[in-house]
């Protein structure tokens, strides 16, 4: 369902939340809390039923440590990069 939702939503939704997601990490650890989660769908209006918000949380907190790593979230909701993308980023960082 937020893939679905985000997929309509456009790129500004989903750069919004990287950008709050490190906005929240204070301590750039890469995780997110559950309530931090919780709180950024709500700041997007990205609203999901409860039953499905813990569904989604417990596909996404597998290690099962009440913490989210952002990486992982976007993989899941966004996908792998494409292989055009992936060399992009790895030229950008040895710059």
């Amino acid at each position: 369902i937020l893939r679905e939702t985000l997929s309509r939503r456009g790129v500004w939704v989903i750069t919004g939340i990287g950008k709050y997601f490190r906005q929240v990490d204070k301590n750039r650890s890469g995780f997110l809390s559950q309530a931090a989660f919780k709180e950024a769908l709500k700041l997007f209006h990205l609203e999901i039923p409860e039953g499905d918000f813990e569904s989604l949380w417990l596909i996404l907190d597998d290690s099962k440590s009440d913490k989210v790593d952002y990486g992982e979230f976007t993989r899941a909701v966004f996908g792998e990069m494409n292989e055009y993308r992936k060399v992009f980023v790895r030229k950008v960082s040895f710059v």
